[in-house]
């Protein structure tokens, strides 16, 4: 058993729910702490967390964690669920001044390889990563429309075991954790001692499916007009988009956009000194 602590996480990525055979369902949970060191956060059944630690993004929590066995990535730390305290949230005005405090601790790459490449030397499994340009937003059917039967038994046996609810209340539970039915990747491109590259990613922010079941709600099948113009549109041309990406465990190459990071759009004298190219 390794060192137990307490820290104060500001918090930075929540993704979207998913089945997990060993911890219920769970959304990755990703931060930084006071120290300005990066933290991944797990087991998070987060539908399950009483409203008072129900935390959002850019919200402070304090809570005990210690490193994670059997995962090497030095982000990931086992988090004890009933410890968790919710602090206060960082507000988006004046620029989102200070919002920018803590984006500026990261280092910000504007080149994947880059990325990709520190993780295999026992670098960061999360970084932020800055494109050159967005080139589309490709939505796609998802291979399941819904949780398959294994999937839906998995939550079913996870949540009766952990005596959350009785198999009546868990069945219904699954049913109400609905399935995003499509996949959204960001094309985009990015600079390398190479030339411009090209490259996509898979979204799995939460605030991204959030959006998308609001613009289903409102506008129905006409949805994808309104999801577009969100996180095509105003992120391109509004905002100063990143991606907070993180790395799979078993899969140490592949990547997914875990938070999407858009602070209003700045001169290019008041970034270039925090990005690194190459």
């Amino acid at each position: 058993m390794g060192l137990i602590k307490r820290e104060k996480v500001l918090i930075l990525a929540k993704t979207h729910p998913s089945p997990s055979a060993q911890y219920m369902e769970t959304s990755c949970i990703a931060g930084i702490n006071e120290d300005g060191l990066m933290r991944r956060l797990y087991p998070v059944p987060f539908r399950m967390l009483g409203n008072n630690q129900q935390f959002k993004k850019w919200q402070w929590i304090e809570v005990q964690v210690e490193k994670a066995i059997g995962d090497h990535r030095a982000e990931s730390h086992k988090i004890y669920i009933d410890s968790i305290s919710c602090g206060d949230i960082i507000s988006p005005k004046n620029e989102w001044k200070l919002r920018q405090i803590w984006i500026e601790k990261i280092p910000i790459l504007k080149n994947f390889d880059i990325l990709n490449m520190k993780v295999f030397n026992d670098g960061p499994s999360i970084g932020l990563l800055k494109p050159k340009e967005i080139i589309k937003l490709e939505i796609t059917k998802s291979r399941n429309q819904d949780w398959t039967k294994e999937e839906k038994e998995k939550l079913v046996r996870s949540q009766m075991q952990g005596n959350f609810f009785s198999e009546f209340d868990a069945t219904k539970q699954v049913r109400e954790l609905q399935k995003i039915p499509f996949d959204f990747y960001y094309h985009y491109t990015y600079d390398s001692p190479e030339g411009e590259k090209s490259y996509k990613n898979k979204i799995v922010d939460w605030e991204a499916g959030a959006l998308f079941w609001n613009c289903r709600a409102s506008h129905g099948i006409n949805w994808e007009t309104p999801f577009r113009d969100k996180l095509e549109s105003h992120f391109s041309e509004k905002r100063d988009l990143m991606f907070l990406m993180g790395n799979q465990h078993r899969f140490q190459d592949q990547w997914l956009i875990i938070s999407l990071i858009y602070p209003p759009k700045q001169m290019p004298s008041e970034t270039e000194n925090q990005c690194l190219l190459f």
